[in-house]
């Protein structure tokens, strides 16, 4: 315990594991403890799905009694990588893909009228959708090619368009695109969670999201996204590996009794009556409420079937976007299916994450439009998550909170 880290980190969350990883490998010395018995918090594998229903602090009213299962690595929160992505990027510089395998995600899709349809990213698919009218289609190829085309470091791209002035409204203004178009363009490619982006001034970020969709598509065909087989809780669990690889230290099921300050800078952490002492820490605002603010909520509810999604040619995993403007919501609505083919579930059955931010005082009725997509539902299981945000930055006390 005398020995100084350079970063110390406190997490459960599974951003915390990967960045104990990536310093590990820079050649930081790095402890990380987590009040936790295993790894991810929120983002964790759960196994065996018996697991799941012991979570009773977690979930509200969780269903009972416990079926017995076999061959489920269940988990509470979903998340897929962008082929393309920095995620993804990182993991193979890292080589952390060595304790990892993937799988593509067979479609991707977002909501319209009470329906769901796949996501035009191409123009041989914007010709061939349903989502659009026949003039409609035609605008948004139009549009695919500017984003293909467009590159900052060339005016001769921009079409009349300031890059760093005009709004993204101003460029879907250009190409005539109707506010359906834009919705799925917005949430499905560019993948915003609200509308505050259209009148942001400047627009190469969405461009750049739209292409990095294009791009991770172009990579495996079926849709952009990847997921790990056995759940997303094999992401922390190899970054563990490979701080280990490069001297990392880590401590599950260790309780935290203090952040030790000294002259207004965080200099370790008390535990169990010891101190490690470090440069620089490193936690979710868990371990600092007095550091962070609640600026909202989440809702995730798990919904475990026997049954692909309707509509999406019996996909054994997808996403599906519910763009907020669909539902009257100032945020959207994410829909995330894996199965048995991802090896976290029994032969033959589906896990659906409905997940979105709280809005009101009857949260589930605001996911009422994505579980109608889902049913008949076998199990269901809801909780809800805070959103922090830091008061400082930590830049003085040396000290910062991924929220």
């Amino acid at each position: 315990w005398s020995r100084m880290y350079t970063k110390f980190v406190l997490g459960q969350n599974c951003k915390e594991c990967i960045l104990s990883g990536i310093v590990s490998v820079k050649g930081k010395k790095v402890l990380h403890m987590d009040r936790n018995s295993y790894y991810g918090g929120e983002s964790a594998s759960i196994t065996p799905l018996e697991d799941l229903y012991k979570r009773t602090s977690f979930f509200v009213n969780p269903p009972s009694p416990p079926p017995k299962r076999k061959s489920w690595s269940n988990i509470w929160e979903q998340k897929f990588l962008m082929a393309s992505g920095q995620l993804v990027k990182m993991l193979m510089y890292t080589e952390v893909t060595r304790y990892l395998d993937f799988k593509v995600i067979e479609g991707s899709f977002v909501y319209k009228g009470s329906k769901i349809y796949k996501v035009p990213s191409t123009e041989t698919e914007a010709l061939g959708s349903s989502l659009m009218g026949l003039l409609e289609k035609r605008r948004f190829r139009r549009f695919l090619i500017y984003v293909t085309d467009f590159d900052e470091n060339d005016p001769k791209t921009f079409q009349d368009l300031d890059p760093k002035k005009n709004t993204m409204r101003d460029v879907f203004k250009k190409f005539s695109l109707g506010p359906d178009v834009v919705d799925f363009t917005g949430h499905a490619l560019a993948l915003y969670r609200t509308d505050d982006y259209l009148d942001e001034p400047g627009f190469v970020g969405t461009i750049n999201r739209c292409k990095l969709y294009s791009d991770s598509l172009a990579r495996y065909g079926k849709s952009p996204y990847l997921y790990p087989l056995y759940g997303l809780g094999e992401l922390p669990q190899g970054f563990a590996r490979l701080s280990a690889i490069y001297g990392g230290t880590y401590m599950l099921n260790k309780p935290i009794d203090e952040i030790v300050v000294e002259n207004g800078k965080v200099v370790g952490v008390k535990s169990e009556g010891e101190i490690a002492r470090c440069k620089q820490l490193i936690c979710d605002p868990s371990y600092v409420p007095d550091r962070v603010r609640k600026v909202g909520q989440v809702i995730r509810v798990i919904c475990v079937m026997n049954h692909p999604i309707k509509s999406t040619s019996d996909a054994n995993s997808c996403q599906i976007i519910i763009p907020q403007n669909q539902v009257n919501r100032k945020s959207d609505i994410y829909v995330c299916m894996i199965s048995y083919a991802h090896n976290i579930a029994a032969q033959g059955k589906y896990v659906a994450i409905i997940s979105t931010t709280v809005e009101t005082n009857d949260p589930e009725k605001e996911i009422k439009p994505a579980l109608a997509l889902l049913e008949p539902v076998e199990q269901k299981f809801v909780s809800y998550s805070d959103l922090f945000e830091p008061v400082d930055l930590g830049h003085e006390s040396q000290a910062n909170c991924a929220c």
